[in-house]
């Protein structure tokens, strides 16, 4: 992107108190290593690890604790459901690391972010149980919006893309699904033998896009089953959740690092799930924490 180019306010729009528009953080207070989980109240629950607070921000869904770990600082935000908010938060935050806000232009230096999402998640395999942790070292996201960006294939597993249409026999009328890589300097600092590699599924919506049935009938009643039986260097597709790929797609088209790792709360495939999933989450987060 041209570097001169001044950034209407219309575009990246800034409150009276100097704050981006959704997330309500000043540049000030971004810091370099950040959680990001879905649920508001769950940052409290993150945040109850750190040694310290600096601040705590909420806004709609968007809900932000910055502190400090083991002399270390970090923050927690929150992104609601779904890849739309995850393309906010990521600009946003984005925008508070590189872009002036004073001159509304890129900054001549880059600075970049590491960010990690903690999620639940179903798995799509029997060698994945209720209270394992998976990365998403592969994550497909069926919501499209990737696709809207310039080169979003410089980002993208293409072949990986190709190789799943025709198995799945993807549907014309659905958004091309997108596959970006996580940060591998991110997935050997965070992953140890605790936590799977996976290929996730980040799903547009959280019934019939994931084959749920409550009411309506799905377009294609198979495709789970095509979803399951994919596979790609022999390694299968391991879950489904909803942000992972626009969090790692954004990442690199903005230079920064990204990961997913979730806890598996149901088993799709024997249609088990476990509705008292905190303790094994809080687990996680503590991991993370720990190591990021």
């Amino acid at each position: 992107m041209d570097k001169d180019r001044i950034i209407p306010s219309s575009e990246l729009i800034i409150n009276p108190d100097g704050s981006v528009f959704h997330i309500h953080l000043r540049p000030d207070q971004l810091r370099d290593n950040i959680i990001l989980v879905g649920d508001p109240e769950r940052v409290n629950m993150v945040a109850s690890f750190f040694d310290s607070i600096d601040y705590d921000v909420q806004s709609r869904e968007f809900h932000t604790i910055a502190g400090k770990y083991k002399g270390k600082e970090v923050m927690c935000i929150s992104h609601g459901i779904g890849p739309d908010n995850i393309e906010i938060v990521i600009t946003e935050l984005d925008a508070l690391a590189n872009i002036d806000f004073e001159t509304r232009r890129v900054k001549p230096e880059h600075r970049t972010l590491n960010m990690v999402r903690i999620g639940t998640s179903g798995s799509l395999q029997e060698f994945l149980h209720i209270g394992d942790f998976v990365i998403a070292q592969k994550a497909m996201g069926f919501d499209g919006i990737l696709n809207f960006y310039a080169d979003r294939n410089k980002v993208c597993d293409l072949e990986f893309e190709r190789e799943f249409c025709k198995h799945t026999e993807w549907r014309k009328d659905w958004a091309a699904p997108y596959t970006v890589d996580a940060d591998a300097e991110l997935v050997e600092r965070i992953g140890k033998d605790d936590m799977h590699r996976g290929y996730t599924i980040a799903a547009v919506g959280f019934y019939a896009p994931q084959g749920r049935v409550v009411r309506l009938k799905l377009a294609d009643p198979d495709l789970n089953s095509k979803i399951e039986s994919f596979l790609y260097d022999g390694r299968p597709i391991t879950n489904f959740e909803m942000e992972s790929a626009c969090l790692q797609g954004m990442a690199k088209l903005l230079g920064h690092k990204a990961m997913t790792v979730c806890c598996i709360i149901a088993e799709r495939r024997a249609t088990k799930a476990n509705t008292d999933y905190k303790p094994s989450v809080k687990r996680l987060v503590e991991t993370v924490v720990e190591r990021i």
